[in-house]
């Protein structure tokens, strides 16, 4: 049976938690590097009279607009704040319409089978050669589990049954927000899609941590092992704060913050 929760309601459960503040670890892989250690959220001044002295951090990266025409009628944008907004738009100069751009949804499987994870080896870039989960943008018309089933059925030519969600994970700085469900197999076929050099079964022991292909596969994966060796699978939420200039798979390019559990 699909046992998928509101994600309003897991998240309200959550902040009703203190968040876990241990090093994700596991015997099968290096540790993270401090950076990438999961802190609790940070906490106002007006909350703690210790942190009243502290430096205040830095303010958020915002990324300008790429849009540089206008959808609707192909002229020339200008980056301004818009009447009654507090960010910077991309604004048509000839009919004033002001564009917006979103974060995007990425979605994909954490598939268990015989105590092992499917992982998938990337035949494209970004991160050619290193082997990732399968997962891949949402589609419009899918739902989240739709998406994910679908993703890992084009990438690893699986066909798999979700059995409820796992993580979600944000990353602010370039604009994507992952959903990980807990997925197993339905025949314990699978082979390579397009886009995969190859795909294997992993023992949680032999997991490739040195070759994984993004921050968030790599976080995905410890929580899973740490869980796992806690007898206790738990949803997760969690901010990815990358770092700029660093690559997508470079284990000291991000912080993990606000991370919470239920």
């Amino acid at each position: 049976m699909l046992l998928l929760r509101s994600h309003h309601h897991l998240l309200h459960r959550a902040a009703r938690l203190s968040p876990r503040t241990r090093l994700l670890r596991h015997r099968a892989g290096p540790p993270l590097p401090h950076a990438a250690r999961l802190r609790p959220p940070r906490m106002s001044s007006a909350s703690s009279s210790a942190s009243s002295s502290a430096p205040s951090p830095p303010p958020p990266v915002v990324p300008k607009s790429k849009i540089r025409f206008c959808p609707a009628c192909g002229s020339p944008t200008k980056l301004a704040i818009p009447d009654g907004d507090e960010k910077t738009r991309a604004i048509c100069s000839s009919c004033g319409r002001v564009h917006y751009e979103n974060p995007k949804m990425v979605v994909g499987c954490l598939v268990e089978h015989d105590n092992k994870v499917l992982l998938c080896r990337r035949k494209i870039e970004p991160a050619y050669g290193l082997w990732t989960l399968p997962a891949g943008y949402l589609e419009i018309g899918e739902s989240a589990a739709d998406g994910a089933s679908r993703e890992t059925l084009e990438e690893a030519c699986a066909d798999v049954e979700i059995l409820s969600p796992f993580a979600q994970l944000d990353i602010p700085l370039i604009g994507q927000s992952y959903i990980i469900f807990r997925a197993r197999l339905k025949t314990p076929d699978f082979s390579p899609g397009p886009e995969s050099l190859e795909c294997a079964l992993f023992a949680l022991d032999d997991i490739p941590f040195d070759s994984l292909a993004f921050s968030s596969i790599i976080v995905t994966l410890r929580m899973y092992l740490e869980d796992v060796k806690s007898g206790n699978i738990r949803f997760h939420y969690c901010t990815i704060n990358k770092r700029l200039g660093t690559g997508p798979s470079d284990l000291r390019s991000f912080d993990i913050d606000n991370h919470l559990s239920v």
